[in-house]
């Protein structure tokens, strides 16, 4: 069944007709009818035009439609934004009815083929596309990425001398010689996710499994974990510590019966560390004054205090026999973790959510006021530091951006505080893509013009979907619609178009995050090669270590930036060692579990 106008303007009225057919463009556009010398009056008489009327349609096999004919299952008013119940014969999804932007002068409609309708569509689409490929793929020609490269590196050295918040010094100065030996207790305090480990190293040169975990348990740190106030949070942890050792016969008996079981902390918060000299010359990372947490954290009304202090006593309170030997950073554990099993490991980057990196540098290219007021070990074997570089924090006046970009760091609660995440991160690589569609539904009627209301959220759209679709090899891509039709509660699947630009801007955002991750890492490797070239001649590559989500889980992705990291290598043309990507999963328990074997080694 069809709908007949006559009339116009306000005194328009629109009849069904069940010979009549009609296409029905998007809001920013005015009806096209179709079949217009079949306009008999129906006697089911009529109603009054005061809304524009869409048809979302989907036909599997072509995104171009001959003509459609409408059976509703009964005539209702145009009066309210409402669903048309219609069969389903021909793949046509939904039928809606909302309120006019510009009622048009309906006076003036003329018929239009469906093809010629469809084609205009597509065209804008088309373009829209265009543009988002032609911006993102520009940022990534190897020629513009080398050019980026050496303006990260430039300002890595700056960062080096001067900057309080960027390249900064841990208390790890050596790296694990993978002869560290024993079983020990690693803890990882994440912003969500609190994990405990037994973590085991039988040395790097075993030829199966020199570090594993043992025995790993987590714990999600929800909403009611983030309003435990005071010492709370710490007696939690404490507890899920003892929760998970119970399990282990063999370390519980080793706890009661024998000494302390050594712990190691990787803590993925700004914490301000502390050396404590032990036995004249020699040091061990025990401590650190917790900075802040945020992430609606209410323990961090402690900050200031010490962090070794506040986990010791709560583990005294409940009755564990453990010994706090380490704290690190998630970054600093990652190097440890894969340095202990390929001694080319010089650097560790974190793709995830967010993203992180650290180098181990001489100690003589940083400016000594970045080591404050802190002792040095005596030894003269101490020559180097590992530095986290806080690499989120980088590229502002390096990164070219798209308007996209631009709005999403408006928007941001913190605008310009971490450019280099914003562009390339877990976190926002989502976001990304949704301005990008809010901005093709209301510029080229995606969607039938009305954005669906959770795409009208912020981060609504999140990695997992983005990588799932990019994964999709199904010839019509059903499964990436299904997914997207349910993750985004639209009311009907998106079109063949419409989700083909979808994938093609999935696509062209992950390999701007590709790019500028390789960029990155090439900086980082430079920089290395540059300040520590003497230290890498024993070494045929530099190997690094790579964690996160992203790097490792998104589809293809530390593939492809192994492809462009040798690619630009090859454009320098500088005569530098390879960097080879190699993944360092779990990483931050494994590494703290290397850090407190690192210290009783020390011992």
């Amino acid at each position: 069944m069809g709908l007949v106008v006559r009339g116009a303007d306000s005194r328009a009225t629109a009849t069904t007709d069940p010979n009549a057919t009609l296409l029905l463009y998007p809001s920013s556009t005015q009806p096209l009818l179709l079949n217009p010398d079949r306009d008999t009056q129906s006697p089911r008489g009529p109603f009054a035009l005061a809304y524009h009327v869409l048809a979302i349609l989907h036909v599997a096999s072509s995104t171009f439609l001959a003509s459609i004919a409408l059976d509703c299952v009964q005539p209702i008013p145009l009066r309210t934004s409402q669903h048309l119940h219609i069969n389903r014969p021909f793949g046509i999804t939904m039928l809606l009815v909302h309120p006019p932007l510009d009622l048009p002068r309906l006076s003036s409609l003329k018929a239009t083929a469906v093809e010629d309708v469809m084609s205009i569509h597509q065209s804008k689409m088309d373009t829209l596309l265009k543009e988002v490929q032609q911006l993102f793929e520009q940022q990534s020609r190897l020629e513009s990425l080398l050019a980026l490269s050496n303006k990260l590196q430039a300002e890595f050295r700056e960062r080096l001398q001067s900057s309080p918040q960027c390249m900064l010094p841990s208390h790890n100065y050596t790296l694990p010689n993978g002869m560290e030996h024993g079983t020990y207790l690693a803890v990882e305090v994440g912003g969500s996710t609190l994990r405990v480990a037994l973590v085991d190293l039988s040395g790097r040169n075993k030829p199966r499994r020199p570090l594993r975990i043992r025995r790993l348990v987590s714990s999600t740190i929800d909403h009611d974990v983030r309003d435990l106030t005071g010492v709370f949070f710490f007696d939690w942890i404490a507890r899920k510590i003892g929760e998970m050792l119970v399990t282990d016969r063999e370390t519980g008996d080793r706890m009661q019966f024998k000494e302390p079981l050594p712990m190691g902390i990787a803590w993925s918060f700004p914490i301000e560390s502390r050396w404590l000299i032990v036995c004249d010359s020699q040091t061990s990372i025990r401590s650190g004054n917790i900075i802040g947490m945020g992430k609606g954290f209410h323990c961090s009304i402690y900050k200031g205090h010490d962090l070794g202090d506040l986990i010791t006593q709560a583990c005294q309170r409940a009755h564990l026999n453990i010994r706090l030997d380490a704290i690190v950073n998630d970054s600093s554990a990652a190097v440890l973790s894969r340095a202990y099993i390929d001694p080319s490991t010089r650097l560790a980057v974190i793709l995830g959510t967010g993203m992180n990196a650290a180098i181990h540098l001489p100690i003589s290219s940083l400016h000594s006021s970045k080591f404050g007021l802190r002792q040095f070990p005596t030894t003269i074997d101490t020559t180097h530091v590992l530095v986290n570089t806080e690499l989120s924090m980088f590229g502002k006046r390096a990164f070219s951006t798209t308007r996209w970009d631009d709005c999403l760091n408006a928007q941001h609660k913190l605008p310009d505080f971490q450019p280099m995440e914003y562009l390339l991160a877990g976190g926002y690589l989502g976001e990304i893509v949704r301005l990008i569609v809010v901005e093709a539904t209301e510029t080229v009627g995606m969607f039938g013009g009305i954005l669906p209301v959770k795409l009208s959220r912020p981060y609504s759209l999140d990695t997992r979907t983005l990588a799932a679709i990019e994964a999709d090899d199904h010839p019509w891509l059903s499964p990436s619609c299904k997914l997207l039709q349910e993750t985004c509660s639209l009311l009907g699947p998106p079109t063949p178009a419409e989700m083909h630009f979808i994938r093609e801007v999935i696509l062209s955002v992950s390999l701007r995050s590709q790019s500028y991750f390789t960029a990155a890492v090439h900086a980082l490797s430079s920089l290395l090669h540059d300040l520590d070239h003497a230290n890498l001649q024993a070494v045929d590559h530099v190997s690094i270590g790579c964690d996160g989500s992203v790097v490792n889980k998104y589809p293809g992705y530390m593939e492809k930036c192994q492809v462009l990291l040798d690619q630009l290598t090859r454009l320098e043309n500088s005569g530098r060692k390879r960097v080879v990507l190699e993944s360092a999963g779990e990483s931050a328990v494994l590494g703290a579990g290397v850090a407190v074997a690192m210290a009783n080694a020390e011992d």
